[in-house]
């Protein structure tokens, strides 16, 4: 993949959905697409809640999360205050729910969030956090319905154990045959050029923790 496309700076690489404002690379867009209709006849509505982000959207996630103008949560999904940890724990504290720009699986076109709105009770929004989609959670039925069945159309969950690095993510699917090749790709030094160029907030911690970030938040996804 051009290196552009694969740290998200480029949509050349993309396709829209069916569901305005959302893209994915072609090949899993109609992986996608015949999901989507064998989880109609099972009387699911798969929907994408996030799909392809650019660095540029993955960059206002990073810096509001890193100057305190976004909600940060700590590991059991409780409010962290940003401004009161070390620039350090900040990167560790936000990398365990959000991807570093330029890393994250969402710019390669291959990844996407996904529910079931017609599953979401009157008045409740998505959070996209781990108790929705498990049991007694509102989308469990289609959690399993997903485990039963993504694999038939090459999709698979990257983010199914929390080992101090990502958190389980039961709403992020994969489309293994383009992004395991697109994971092959991106590469420290890479990722390192690009941060250099853009206004990330704690850039100087990250560069310096670069290699750990790679072991623990990028490089641990389940193949």
């Amino acid at each position: 993949m051009n290196p552009l496309c694969l740290l998200g700076l480029s949509d050349a690489h993309l396709v829209a959905l069916n569901e305005p404002g959302h893209r994915l690379q072609a090949e899993a867009r109609d992986a996608f697409v015949a999901m989507q209709a064998a989880a109609a006849e099972a009387g699911f509505q798969l929907m994408p809640a996030s799909s392809f982000r650019s660095f540029e959207r993955q960059l206002a996630i990073w810096n509001g999360k890193f100057e305190g103008n976004r909600p940060l949560l700590d590991a059991d999904s409780r409010p962290l205050d940003a401004l009161a940890l070390s620039e350090p724990e900040r990167v560790h504290a936000i990398l365990h729910w959000s991807a570093l720009p330029g890393t994250s699986r969402h710019h390669w076109g291959t990844d996407l969030d996904i529910y079931d709105p017609t599953l979401l009770p009157p008045g409740k929004k998505l959070q996209l956090e781990p108790w929705e989609y498990e049991p007694d959670g509102y989308f469990y039925p289609l959690s399993r319905w997903l485990t039963a069945n993504m694999a038939n159309f090459g999709f698979y969950l990257p983010f199914t154990q929390d080992g101090g690095g990502v958190a389980v993510e039961p709403w992020h699917l994969s489309y293994r045959p383009l992004a395991k090749d697109c994971a092959g790709q991106l590469t420290r030094p890479l990722v390192a050029d690009a941060l250099r160029l853009q206004p990330v907030a704690g850039k100087e911690h990250i560069l310096k923790l670069l290699d750990e970030i790679f072991a623990r938040y990028i490089t641990t996804t389940e193949d």
